[in-house]
């Protein structure tokens, strides 16, 4: 639809600032100066924290879970060479890239699915090969809790996606989420770990989760596992899916809760005795980029934060009322920037993702807010099962919807942000960016 040619320039501002973000978490750079080697040893972490003898290991394997799994595995081979001898990466469908040692699986994501328990299988035979002269490298990333779908003992593929598919619909944030897949895993909340041993296993760590906590991020996989069988029965039963569940998940975790099933391995377990993991890549650094190109445009930046989390059409509402406040005293253009990951509750049979419903919820909230932007995208480049990674919104975007007979309360009612904001030309589309650190939400202001 028509724009004027201050909202283009705003649009334009915000894909740059958006995209410098991206640039300042791009998981090639982060593998790359997270691992050097010489004739002698491998050199591991961004601050060159581990230094490991090349002598002590007959054999290197790569296992990569996560969106950004496949990019980091060819920029591991990239820098390992002949040294490394294999491995397996799973990403989700449509983000695989070449790679010449390390075999790439697509599978679902967030509902695990065939596919993913397959690579999950995979992982699991070469974990399980480990000998005391094996070095594993894992590439962890955001994503990898859903694609590395292994069920604990009796329960089934589909009891793990109807479960997940139950506490998404109830607006489960993702360490929710993460502690009840832990106990219904057989690789999740440190049992990677337990397999690989007496291996040596490092991990890289690209952290989609606000705080960065390492045994929520993938599920922690080869992390001591803080969270325990009540922990997740308190999950379930705070989002009100306990008695939905299918009887094996709830029989599984009623029995670890009664003591009858033992937990996931936690600190001073001995399967982390020679286990390392290293953080490569956060939203705050994906935020230092957007901030720097911000401010290189012209723009002062007001700092949200990165821990932005909730209800995804309350966040944007308040962040709205932020802003509306704020611009009467702008005296220069003016950027928010904010990072984190909101959550939605379904209750509509529409079609959209946290960012989307973020984007519109914006909408109705800045209402003839005339020079002003808000954009909420996904730093992996998609958002729910939709093509998009987000939305922007502008003033008038409800009147433009308005003007081809949408009512824009009516569609965030149905959570259907996606085809309100396609039809107005404000859905945002990248494609699978190869990184994922959360989300960014930024909103512009000029002014006259």
């Amino acid at each position: 639809m028509t724009r004027s040619n201050s909202q283009r320039r705003l649009k334009e501002e915000a894909l740059t600032i958006f995209q410098a973000g991206l640039a300042a978490v791009d998981p090639a750079q982060a593998v790359s100066q997270s691992v050097t080697m010489d004739s002698e040893s491998i050199v591991l972490g961004r601050n060159r924290e581990l230094s490991l003898p090349l002598s002590d290991f007959d054999r290197v394997v790569a296992l990569a879970f996560g969106k950004a799994g496949a990019v980091m595995a060819s920029a591991l081979e990239h820098r390992l060479g002949d040294r490394l001898d294999g491995g397996v990466a799973v990403v989700k469908h449509g983000h695989s890239v070449a790679t010449r040692k390390v075999e790439v699986m697509e599978a679902g994501h967030p509902v695990p699915d065939a596919a993913g328990m397959a690579g999950a299988e995979k992982v699991a035979s070469l974990a399980a090969a480990a000998t005391e002269r094996t070095l594993v490298l894992c590439l962890i990333s955001g994503g990898g809790s859903a694609l590395l779908p292994l069920p604990a003992p009796a329960i089934t593929l589909d009891d793990k996606m109807a479960t997940t598919e139950l506490l998404l619909r109830a607006g489960a944030d993702v360490k929710a989420l993460n502690c009840v897949r832990k106990h219904m895993s057989a690789l999740k909340g440190g049992q990677l770990a337990r397999l690989i041993a007496p291996g040596t296993v490092v991990s890289l760590i690209l952290s989609d989760v606000v705080g960065d906590p390492l045994d929520v991020i993938a599920s922690g996989p080869c992390t001591p596992d803080q969270s325990t069988f009540q922990d997740a029965a308190q999950v379930l039963r705070r989002f009100g899916v306990w008695e939905q569940l299918p009887d094996a998940v709830r029989g599984r975790i009623g029995a670890g809760v009664a003591g009858e099933v033992a937990d996931t391995p936690g600190r001073g377990d001995p399967a982390f005795a020679r286990c390392h993991n290293l953080l490569v890549g956060t939203n705050a650094a994906c935020l230092q980029g957007c901030r720097v190109q911000a401010r290189s445009l012209g723009f002062e930046v007001v700092d949200l934060g990165g821990a932005m989390e909730g209800e995804a059409r309350e966040v944007a509402r308040e962040m709205i009322d932020r802003v509306r406040r704020e611009t009467a005293e702008a005296r220069r253009p003016t950027c928010w920037l904010g990072g984190g990951e909101t959550t939605v509750t379904v209750t509509g049979p529409g079609k959209g993702g946290r960012n989307q419903e973020f984007a519109l919820a914006a909408a109705l909230a800045m209402q003839r807010l005339d020079d002003a932007l808000v954009l909420a995208a996904g730093t992996d480049g998609t958002d729910g099962p939709t093509d998009a990674a987000g939305g922007v919104a502008f003033g008038d975007t409800v009147e433009r919807g308005a003007r081809l007979g949408l009512d824009a309360s009516r569609f965030l009612a149905q959570n259907d942000s996606y085809e309100f904001l396609n039809a107005v030309g404000d859905l945002m589309v990248t494609g699978p960016t190869g990184t994922n650190v959360m989300d960014v939400y930024l909103a512009l202001f000029r002014g006259g």
